[in-house]
């Protein structure tokens, strides 16, 4: 995973027909996704229950390209090597599920993976600053986690703003997560962002049998973030 700051568009397979998942991901591929987003729920830290570590390495096979894990798990440590070991090249948690992110983070490196950090909406870049050096990828959340399709949150721009500048020339993506489409996207590539999750702005009116919607969901996406720049 060589890093750059091109527009990357990463698809949440949460919005994609459970039934198919290996030629979903193929399709999105195929369509020109960069990443490919995987949200893990476990009902505690979010009112919602998704995928674990077997369903992981059930689809590694069919992802080519980047499998971006984001664990909205409490606790986390104890599944980081589970979740490695099924696959995931970047596992991210979230600042607010444990009272040790510093020591989740190096346990995610050592576990071999990229180390990401979420922040929920409410959650400030006070803590940030001191864990800069711990992370790969800085996720905001545009929508309070759990459930994909929800509006996005206007206030996270200003805050994507400051963490862009206390990242400066450090090699680390700031992804945004939640209500991305071709209105919402420029906001955030504009304020420094370059990673895009997107669940139903992708998959919505298209199907395996109808890849072709998916493509131009993906590319409108990078299209309106590009020009932002």
């Amino acid at each position: 995973m060589p890093f750059d700051r091109k527009i990357k568009i990463a698809p949440s397979i949460l919005s994609a027909d459970f039934a198919d998942f290996g030629r979903e991901i193929q399709a999105i591929e195929a369509e020109g996704c960069d990443w490919v987003h995987v949200d893990v729920m476990d009902g505690h830290f979010v009112p919602n229950l998704t995928f674990g570590p077997p369903l992981l390495k059930a689809i590694r096979p069919h992802i080519k390209t980047v499998m971006d894990v984001h664990l909205m798990i409490a606790p986390v440590d104890p599944y980081i090597d589970a979740f490695a070991g099924a696959g995931a090249d970047i596992l991210t948690a979230h600042l607010e599920a444990g009272p040790h992110i510093h020591r989740t983070l190096q346990a995610i490196r050592g576990a071999g993976c990229k180390a990401g950090l979420a922040l929920n909406p409410g959650t400030g870049l006070d803590a940030v600053a001191h864990l800069l050096d711990m992370v790969d990828l800085v996720c905001v959340m545009t929508v309070n986690p759990g459930f994909g399709g929800q509006k996005f949150i206007h206030s996270q721009i200003d805050k994507v703003c400051t963490l862009r500048s206390m990242i400066g020339d450090r090699p680390i993506h700031i992804e945004i997560d939640g209500g991305m489409t071709p209105d919402t996207a420029p906001l955030m590539a504009a304020a420094g962002a370059d990673v895009f999750v997107a669940g139903s702005g992708v998959f919505k009116g298209g199907s395996v049998a109808k890849p072709e919607v998916y493509g131009d969901n993906i590319r409108a996406i990078r299209k309106a973030a590009e020009a932002a720049l």
